[in-house]
């Protein structure tokens, strides 16, 4: 395989596991900071598809390092 894939492995899987850590924080703390995440009332289910989503890019990032790995 040329390098430029691996190279571009690399910068995708970078920018995927950034976009899901301030994704994934970045919700929690301002969740934390409104109230609606830890407060009496229920988390509204946008709380819940956002860290799904972070969770999913993170799990893309850690694949896309796999596959990268195989391209040596």
């Amino acid at each position: 395989m040329p390098q430029i894939f691996k190279a571009l492995a690399t910068i995708t899987a970078w920018v995927l596991w950034v976009s899901a850590l301030l994704l994934g924080f970045g919700h929690m703390v301002m969740g934390i900071a409104r109230g609606t995440l830890f407060g009496s009332e229920t988390p509204p289910m946008a709380t819940a598809a956002i860290f799904a989503v972070a969770g999913f890019y993170a799990i893309l990032a850690v694949v896309i390092m796999i596959l990268r790995k195989k391209m040596e």
